[in-house]
Protein backbone atom coordinates (compact mmCIF):
# COMPACT_ATOMS: atom_id res chain seq x y z
CA UNK A 1 0.00 0.00 0.00
CA UNK A 2 1.54 3.34 -0.67
CA UNK A 3 1.41 5.88 2.07
CA UNK A 4 1.22 9.92 1.63
CA UNK A 5 3.12 12.27 3.64
CA UNK A 6 1.83 15.91 4.76
CA UNK A 7 4.07 18.64 5.33
CA UNK A 8 4.07 22.15 5.89
CA UNK A 9 1.08 22.75 8.05
CA UNK A 10 1.92 24.97 11.05
CA UNK A 11 0.08 28.35 12.90
CA UNK A 12 0.06 31.05 10.94
CA UNK A 13 -1.91 34.61 11.44
CA UNK A 14 -4.59 35.78 9.45
CA UNK A 15 -3.71 37.00 5.62
CA UNK A 16 -0.69 34.93 5.83
CA UNK A 17 0.36 31.88 3.89
CA UNK A 18 1.00 28.30 3.32
CA UNK A 19 2.09 25.35 1.42
CA UNK A 20 1.32 21.91 1.72
CA UNK A 21 3.01 19.04 -0.05
CA UNK A 22 1.72 15.43 -0.50
CA UNK A 23 4.63 12.79 -0.93
CA UNK A 24 3.95 8.91 -1.70
CA UNK A 25 6.46 7.32 0.01
CA UNK A 26 8.05 4.56 -1.99
CA UNK A 27 6.34 5.41 -5.35
CA UNK A 28 5.51 7.68 -7.40
CA UNK A 29 2.21 9.33 -7.67
CA UNK A 30 1.81 9.45 -11.41
CA UNK A 31 -0.62 11.35 -13.14
CA UNK A 32 -3.30 9.76 -10.35
CA UNK A 33 -6.25 12.57 -9.72
CA UNK A 34 -5.46 13.64 -6.72
CA UNK A 35 -7.20 16.13 -4.41
CA UNK A 36 -6.59 18.37 -0.77
CA UNK A 37 -9.39 17.84 2.33
CA UNK A 38 -9.77 19.26 5.06
CA UNK A 39 -11.75 18.69 8.73
CA UNK A 40 -12.14 21.63 11.20
CA UNK A 41 -13.51 20.22 14.78
CA UNK A 42 -16.62 19.12 14.77
CA UNK A 43 -17.43 19.43 11.05
CA UNK A 44 -17.37 16.49 8.23
CA UNK A 45 -14.25 16.56 5.93
CA UNK A 46 -14.45 18.43 3.02
CA UNK A 47 -12.71 18.55 -0.63
CA UNK A 48 -10.89 21.35 -0.62
CA UNK A 49 -8.97 21.53 -3.91
CA UNK A 50 -8.34 19.00 -7.06
CA UNK A 51 -6.67 18.15 -10.01
CA UNK A 52 -7.17 15.80 -12.39
CA UNK A 53 -4.46 13.49 -14.21
CA UNK A 54 -4.88 16.24 -17.24
CA UNK A 55 -4.45 19.02 -15.27
CA UNK A 56 -7.33 20.23 -14.60
CA UNK A 57 -7.94 21.76 -11.32
CA UNK A 58 -11.14 22.20 -9.25
CA UNK A 59 -11.67 24.13 -5.98
CA UNK A 60 -14.49 24.79 -3.30
CA UNK A 61 -16.24 27.79 -3.60
CA UNK A 62 -14.61 29.43 0.05
CA UNK A 63 -10.77 29.17 -1.06
CA UNK A 64 -11.38 29.28 -4.74
CA UNK A 65 -8.71 32.63 -6.01
CA UNK A 66 -6.82 31.81 -3.04
CA UNK A 67 -5.47 28.35 -2.76
CA UNK A 68 -3.75 26.71 -6.02
CA UNK A 69 -3.14 23.09 -6.32
CA UNK A 70 -0.23 21.90 -8.58
CA UNK A 71 1.81 18.54 -8.91
CA UNK A 72 5.48 18.94 -9.66
CA UNK A 73 6.76 17.31 -13.38
CA UNK A 74 8.63 14.65 -11.67
CA UNK A 75 5.26 13.37 -10.57
CA UNK A 76 6.17 12.42 -7.20
CA UNK A 77 4.40 15.58 -5.11
CA UNK A 78 1.16 17.51 -4.74
CA UNK A 79 1.29 20.95 -3.37
CA UNK A 80 -1.31 23.25 -2.20
CA UNK A 81 -0.35 26.87 -2.10
CA UNK A 82 -2.99 28.50 0.42
CA UNK A 83 -2.80 32.27 0.72
CA UNK A 84 -4.67 34.99 1.91
CA UNK A 85 -5.62 32.43 4.99
CA UNK A 86 -8.86 33.12 7.04
CA UNK A 87 -9.32 31.30 10.51
CA UNK A 88 -11.89 29.77 8.76
CA UNK A 89 -9.13 27.66 7.06
CA UNK A 90 -8.42 26.16 10.29
CA UNK A 91 -8.43 22.50 9.77
CA UNK A 92 -6.39 19.26 9.27
CA UNK A 93 -5.57 18.80 5.82
CA UNK A 94 -5.04 15.47 4.31
CA UNK A 95 -4.14 14.15 0.71
CA UNK A 96 -6.29 11.88 -1.12
CA UNK A 97 -5.68 9.89 -4.21
CA UNK A 98 -8.93 9.17 -5.68
CA UNK A 99 -7.17 6.25 -7.94
CA UNK A 100 -6.06 4.11 -5.26
CA UNK A 101 -8.04 5.70 -2.28
CA UNK A 102 -4.90 6.21 0.04
CA UNK A 103 -5.19 9.22 2.60
CA UNK A 104 -2.44 10.59 4.46
CA UNK A 105 -2.32 11.17 7.89
CA UNK A 106 -2.96 14.81 7.41
CA UNK A 107 -1.38 18.20 8.61
CA UNK A 108 -2.87 20.81 11.39
CA UNK A 109 -3.14 23.96 9.26
CA UNK A 110 -4.08 26.71 12.20
CA UNK A 111 -5.28 30.10 11.45
CA UNK A 112 -5.27 32.70 14.15
CA UNK A 113 -3.97 36.33 15.63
Amino acid sequence: QVQLVESGGGLVQPGQSLRLSCAASGSSLGLSPMGWHRQAPGKQREMVASISSRGLTNYMNSVRGRFTISRDSAKTMVFLQMNSLKPEDTAVYYCHNYNTGDWGQGTQVTVSS
